[in-house]
């Protein structure tokens, strides 16, 4: 492992050891009386993480900033970060750090999983995560567009920069925690919504994937990688974000005892006591996400487990990441 590969693993374990002093609930919106409030909230916890931990290299500052090289003008030093980091940084003119960053989030049934009161479902924490990378994206000037899909697109805007059109993509996400619209027996169409979506947007973007990727029996299917592909022959670099809880969709924690599973999206219901299949089910897990992972990155893509027990500071410190090595 590389110096810097291991500066990233620290800064992961720093920060989700630390993870959000504000913890996430059901009930942060009315905490915080809006969306945008909260993730401002969420993103000045990230950024003091980030200062504190022992990862030298990204940051809010560093995505609107540069390492200052030996020998170049001394006249764009930024001295207030200098007082802060204790390195010297070179603010970035705009034209050197604009990227357009689209989001595209699954909104299916199966993303209402887990159905608990106590704690955020998957499209609950891909609404706040998303809802914080945008928070960081406004501080670059970055033009934002979102898309919501499960067997149809129900949202598709374009990437602007503009403030009334930051307000609306917040406004929808904030739609996207009512529970009038948590919907059940809305299938995942995920192929059809890559393939769509890589058709209809021309310019070259970097693309947020947030999904469970629970699209029919993925495992014996390749048109969901042939999807990712082609969002890749369109130029466009690509984040896959699959968003799973990792003790029930991958562990399968349950009680041993007999449970009933109904699936969310068609309904079917199987009765089955959770020992007795969960060593063969985490196999065929492993198996599945092992060969989404080699293909992702046969394409060039990102993949990124995302588990939502651990807050969303892993998913900013992954766009970070990623910013980095695009500008």
């Amino acid at each position: 492992m590389s110096e810097h590969q291991s500066s990233q693993t620290k800064s992961c374990t720093f920060i989700t050891e630390k993870n959000e002093k504000l913890k996430l609930t059901k009930d942060s919106i009315a905490q915080f009386g809006n969306l945008e409030i909260l993730a401002k909230q969420v993103v000045e916890g990230f950024i003091t993480g980030l200062h504190k931990s022992p990862f030298h290299g990204f940051s809010v500052e560093f995505a609107e900033h540069r390492l200052y090289n030996k020998g170049e003008s001394t006249k764009h030093i930024d001295w207030k970060l200098f007082a802060r980091t204790d390195k010297l940084f070179v603010k970035r003119y705009e034209e050197e750090t604009n990227l357009r960053c689209q989001f595209m989030m699954d909104v299916s049934s199966s993303m209402h999983f887990p159905k608990d009161d106590s704690k955020l479902n998957k499209l609950e924490f891909s609404t706040f995560a998303v809802a914080s990378l945008i928070e960081l994206l406004k501080k670059q000037r970055d033009a934002i567009g979102l898309s919501l899909f499960s067997n149809e697109f129900k949202l598709e805007t374009p990437a602007k920069t503009n403030q009334a059109h930051q307000r609306y993509i917040y406004s929808e996400l904030e739609k996207l925690l009512k529970k009038e619209h948590q919907l059940e027996g809305e299938p995942t169409q995920i192929v059809d919504a890559i393939h769509h979506f890589a058709e209809k947007i021309h310019k070259r973007s970097l693309v947020f994937i947030f999904s469970d990727m629970l699209d029919g029996d993925l495992m014996n299917n390749e048109e969901a990688f042939s999807a990712l592909q082609h969002l890749r022959h369109k130029k466009h670099e690509v984040v896959l974000f699959h968003v799973l809880d990792k003790a029930k969709e991958v562990e399968l924690d349950f009680e041993n005892r007999p449970h009933i599973f109904v699936d969310m999206e068609s309904g079917e219901e199987v009765k089955l006591n959770p020992s007795q299949v969960r060593d063969e089910y985490k196999t065929k897990q492993d198996r599945y996400q092992a060969k989404l992972k080699l293909k992702c990155g046969q394409y060039q893509i990102d993949y990124v487990p995302t588990n939502i027990e651990e807050g969303v500071y892993p998913v900013l410190l992954q766009y970070l990441i990623k910013r980095g090595k695009l500008t």
